[in-house]
């Protein structure tokens, strides 16, 4: 497993983390997964306060108890349930950041975060005093480092400005291109890194039959799919050359793969010991279809 360092914070990050988010209710079977990944050399685990109303933090803490010095936390804050349980609304705010990070803090049972991240953004909101809650946390000691989670270039663009975020989790793949028209370059410039999300485009560059994906039709996913098994053959390499199409990117730290089951984490695993595309097998991967680009929040 290679390993590298999330912007200019002290944490050094497996190039290829876990996506806590589909776990299932089953406490020990989580456990016995999350134990096998970090054994395989998987540290970075990701979660949120949002999923399953924070039981997802809470079977990730039961199963990295007596761990924690081994592995590397990140979650994620800004939504809040509403009291009857149905929706939650967006809050960013400096008082629902401090009291937030408690409850996380609780469920993960630690006593600190390695990554923190905001979980989305808007140009509405106090970003300044977003910002001051995560700086505080920071120099308490409760967070190592922190980071937003957005695809918006323009909320992006505030936070590198205007903070000291060690990293961006955003959707790449080779049929999401628009991070590479603004976003990439400007993280790359500031040494802020890049975790990337969705590499295997909701599955179906990997396993499952085309169908319309963001703005490309059945037919170009297909194209795109085609490309993929083009280059890389059959089986497990299709896993491989979606991931490292998107390991390319040097700005790039981490592909957060989302893992349930046994077999994806075998994959995920085979895939950090990949063997790197050649630029002409990148090159006809990006012929494929042509890059996307972003239409809103620019």
């Amino acid at each position: 497993m290679k390993y590298n360092q999330l912007g200019k914070s002290a944490l050094q990050v497996s190039e290829i983390s876990f996506g806590c988010m589909s776990l299932g209710n089953d406490h020990a079977a989580n456990a016995r997964l999350l134990h096998r990944a970090l054994d395989a050399g998987i540290t970075l685990f990701d979660t949120a306060d949002l999923y399953e109303k924070g039981e997802n933090e809470t079977t990730v803490g039961k199963a990295f108890q007596g761990r924690r010095q081994q592995v590397l936390l990140a979650t994620k804050v800004g939504n809040q349930w509403r009291t009857d349980g149905r929706g939650w609304d967006w809050n960013p705010s400096k008082p629902y950041i401090l009291q937030a990070v408690e409850h996380s803090l609780r469920r993960l049972q630690t006593d600190y975060i390695d990554l923190y991240q905001l979980h989305g953004g808007t140009l509405e909101d106090p970003i300044d005093e977003t910002i001051e809650a995560f700086e505080r946390l920071q120099e308490q000691g409760k967070i190592r480092a922190y980071g937003i989670s957005s695809i918006r270039p323009n909320v992006i663009r505030e936070y590198v400005s205007r903070s000291r975020i060690a990293s961006v989790m955003m959707q790449y793949s080779l049929l999401d291109r628009r991070p590479e028209e603004s976003c990439l370059p400007l993280l790359q410039e500031h040494q802020i890194s890049v975790l990337a999300r969705g590499s295997y485009a909701q599955g179906v560059l990997v396993d499952k039959p085309a169908q319309p994906y963001l703005n490309y039709s059945v037919e170009e996913v297909q194209q795109a799919a085609t490309a993929v098994k083009h280059v890389a053959g059959n089986g497990q390499k299709i896993v491989d050359t979606v991931v490292d199409f998107v390991l390319q990117q040097p700005v790039v730290a981490s592909a957060v793969l989302g893992i349930r089951t046994d077999e994806q984490l075998a994959a995920a695993i085979q895939a950090a010991a990949r063997l790197p595309l050649s630029p002409a097998e990148v090159a006809a991967l990006r012929r494929a279809v042509p890059p996307s680009r972003y239409e809103l929040h620019r």
